[in-house]
């Protein structure tokens, strides 16, 4: 039985939800009040939510400001995919020692389904995670992807972006397939492999894309956030929907 979300997990992960969709875009403000209203909560878990979606790097809350959703900053995505290359090599190298039949047919029919949705950006991406979490409770280690996935959250703004470019998600695919060939042949080095070049191949399309959607990017690696837009309160009510 799945536990029910306390009030502030339940925010945060529909705020996470809107940013890494893309549904709120950088220097989209988040106001407090409107957010608890929305939710039916006082501001106090609507704060911790906002808390920990700063600590994910989606937002920038600047004191005597506000709370802006952040832009994508190259360093926050380069240290997310050392952590998560170096848990996932863990995870697919032991799910490939230990996966059963049954386990492969559940790899390969995530995907058909991811194949079936190239289309559908978060229908694709969705997919993409289950594909991942799966292989970390194969591996017998599940707390692994949740650790994974609360660090890679600047990587999948980027991805999502990503995803609409010519052959990504058939590149894609053909990686995911390596990795759980190698898994259904009980190879760990040969996943590890596959694992490792899929992972490597987040980077190389950065900064193609931080000039197709500049928006999206901090002005530099490592700079400190650019001074969000003034909006509304009716724009602010809009961008936090």
């Amino acid at each position: 039985m799945t536990p029910k979300l306390t009030s502030s997990a339940l925010i945060h992960a529909t705020l996470r939800r809107r940013i890494v969709s893309v549904d709120l875009k950088p220097g989209s403000i988040l106001i407090e009040k409107e957010l608890a209203d929305e939710f039916g909560v006082s501001r106090t878990p609507v704060r911790e939510a906002l808390q920990r979606l700063a600590e994910e790097h989606l937002v920038d809350i600047l004191p005597r400001s506000g709370t802006y959703v952040s832009r994508i900053d190259l360093r926050a995505v380069r240290e997310a995919l050392v952590i998560r290359q170096a848990l996932e090599r863990v995870s697919v190298r032991e799910a490939a020692a230990r996966a059963t039949a049954r386990e492969i047919a559940q790899l390969r029919r995530i995907l058909r389904e991811q194949r079936a949705v190239k289309t559908d950006l978060l229908a694709f991406h969705e997919t993409d995670e289950q594909l991942h979490a799966t292989i970390a409770d194969i591996a017998g280690h599940p707390a692994l992807w949740r650790v994974v996935r609360r660090e890679k959250a600047p990587v999948d703004r980027f991805r999502i972006l990503a995803l609409p470019l010519p052959g990504r998600a058939d590149r894609l695919i053909e990686q995911h397939t390596a990795v759980v060939n190698a898994i259904a042949a009980h190879d760990p080095d040969a996943a590890d492999t596959a694992m490792q070049s899929h992972l490597r191949d987040v980077l190389p399309g950065f900064e193609a894309l931080a000039i197709l959607h500049p928006e999206f990017f901090a002005v530099s690696p490592g700079c400190s956030p650019p001074t969000p837009p003034r909006q509304t309160r009716t724009e602010a009510s809009r961008a936090a929907r």
